[in-house]
């Protein structure tokens, strides 16, 4: 299997999307929350997560959510459409 095909296999995109996940962790944390990976849908593109702690009740949350983790995911792992909150 070729380079290219390897990396947009789901588990490699899911690998990917941990790294992301996991770089954008610490700032998260020092707010008091955190996230975690819920699922990947290869079909959609869609990348369920729950925010946790802090994150859960801050009426800020959902900014955070489409203006800093979904940006980030889509620049990075263009294979990511969406993410939402469950």
């Amino acid at each position: 299997m070729s380079d290219t095909k390897a990396a947009t296999r789901p588990d490699a995109i899911e690998a990917r999307i941990l790294e992301v996940l996991s770089s954008i962790r610490p700032a998260i944390r020092a707010d008091g929350g955190d996230i975690e990976l819920v699922a990947y849908d290869e079909q959609t593109g869609r990348v369920d997560i729950r925010m946790v702690g802090a994150c859960y009740a801050c009426p800020m949350s959902m900014l955070t959510l489409k203006a800093g983790i979904e940006q980030r995911l889509r620049m990075i792992v263009p294979e990511v459409q969406t993410v939402e909150s469950v």
